[in-house]
């Protein structure tokens, strides 16, 4: 009977593409009380793994937290499958706004404590006395009321690339480090103002939320679905967006467009910037911020440092991480010393990167820069007759046009179009709309960007 992962990133990777199916990628949760949470996890791995269900699973004595990815095909029979239990009939899924076939890589459903841990021993706080529910209409008009405090319940990481206008986000790095934070921030408006908060899915507001009605405040509110629910309803019923920038998401895209406001800056040189990324070397994975121009410079690297250690044979990289541990420290780094900009924001200046130290024993080559235009992305790949799909997002392509394919398990791979389909029929020219086909020496992901490259 198997209960847990057996395959590899990579290996579940290749099956994807195989398999040629479109998948969605949704989170949801529930709070409920769960006797058995061990037999709750086995009972949900050996239901989901044959439906090649994949995502990062949290279960506990208080309820479930799930993100996850499954192909469309068996939407149905996964929503039978969580309604089985009673507390989950009816449950909202948040559909995520941008798909992406990679999203999760892997299945796995873990026993926590808790599934949002909050730090918290208080026998006599009731977690289901909640605040107001608010759908998206409701929650703009409440962002208009002069009485209306709005605060963000997610992690400085998140908020900084994507926020609504004039809320409070507290610099914090957990959730459990923002509910004493906040609750002393607001502690003389308990009676007089309306606490309004919001957080990716609903999940941290629902649990901040009871916590903030049992310390005393009378109107808490709290936006239902989180901003995944909000976008949708926006888009669904014509409605300003409040919310500028990106969502951050706990998977491998690191982010959803909502706007095209970009309200942050790459902490390396301070450029307009809202792409997060993982430092490269296995030993540090850094979250920060880069833009393309220092991802090049710097190899995908946060420091000069790490840019060293990647050069170096594997077995000397291995032999330096042996014994670094560090755990949720990769989101806490956010803050690293090694962030130029982002910790000397004074300067204002370019950054550029140090050579490592000779005694490292490589040189490190600053990559040619390539100029391109961005053109769109990946939506499909055929592997029979080696042929990728893309939408024409911006600009246009034509025949002899050099292209620039792009993506962190492709890498960066230019050829020259000399064939192509439009919309299914063979033409020469592709523009802002249209879906084109061209035959590809090599496997595209849907996460791959397209590129024009000029002279």
């Amino acid at each position: 009977m198997q209960l847990y992962n057996t395959l590899s990133a990579e290996e579940r990777a290749i099956m994807i593409d195989d398999a040629g199916k479109q998948r969605l990628t949704l989170s949801f949760y529930a709070y409920a009380q769960i006797q058995n949470p061990t037999q709750f996890r086995n009972e949900l791995f050996l239901a989901w793994n044959p439906l090649e269900v994949l995502g990062r699973i949290y279960v506990a004595s208080e309820g479930i937290n799930a993100q996850l990815s499954l192909p469309a095909d068996n939407f149905y029979a996964f929503k039978d499958s969580i309604e089985a239990y009673d507390f989950m009939k009816g449950i909202r899924l948040n559909i995520a706004v941008e798909h992406d076939d990679h999203s999760f890589l892997k299945l796995t459903v873990k026993v926590r404590d808790k599934i949002v841990a909050d730090g918290l021993v208080d026998e006599t706080f009731d977690v289901t006395n909640i605040g107001i529910h608010l759908k998206a209409k409701e929650f703009n008009d409440l962002l208009e009321d002069p009485n209306t405090i709005v605060v963000d319940m997610r992690n400085h990481y998140e908020s900084e690339i994507g926020h609504f206008t004039k809320a409070i986000k507290p610099d914090v790095d957990t959730f459990r480090e923002s509910l004493p934070i906040i609750e002393e921030q607001l502690s003389e408006h308990k009676q007089d103002k309306k606490v309004l908060m919001y957080c990716t899915g609903g999940i941290r507001c629902e649990k901040a939320s009871a916590y903030f009605k049992h310390k005393g405040f009378e109107n808490v509110y709290q936006l239902e679905g989180g901003i995944i629910e909000y976008t949708r309803q926006v888009k669904a019923e014509g409605l300003e967006s409040k919310f500028i920038g990106k969502n951050f998401v706990f998977d491998h895209r690191l982010g959803e467009r909502i706007t095209n406001d970009i309200v942050s800056q790459c902490h390396q040189c301070g450029k307009p910037c809202d792409v997060h990324t993982n430092c490269v070397n296995e030993g540090c994975h850094l979250l920060f911020i880069q833009c393309e121009e220092c991802k090049s410079a710097m190899e995908g690297c946060c420091s000069s440092e790490c840019v060293a250690v990647i050069h170096l044979p594997e077995e000397e990289q291995k032999a330096i991480r042996r014994g670094i541990k560090n755990g949720n420290m990769i989101f806490k780094k956010g803050k690293s010393d090694v962030l130029t900009f982002k910790n000397n924001e004074e300067t204002h200046g370019v950054f550029v990167a140090e050579k490592p130290s000779r005694s490292v024993g490589t040189t490190v080559k600053k990559a040619q820069k390539v100029k391109k235009i961005y053109i769109g992305k990946g939506t499909h790949f055929f592997p029979k007759p080696s042929i990728g799909q893309f939408i024409i997002e911006e600009n246009e392509i034509k025949i002899g046009d050099k292209i620039l394919i792009k993506g962190s398990t492709t890498g960066e791979q230019e050829m020259i179009i000399e064939n192509m389909f439009v919309n299914e029929v063979a033409s020469k020219i592709a523009s802002s709309g249209d879906t084109c086909t061209f035959k590809l020496p090599f496997r595209i992901r849907l996460s791959d960007k397209l590129y024009k490259v000029v002279d």
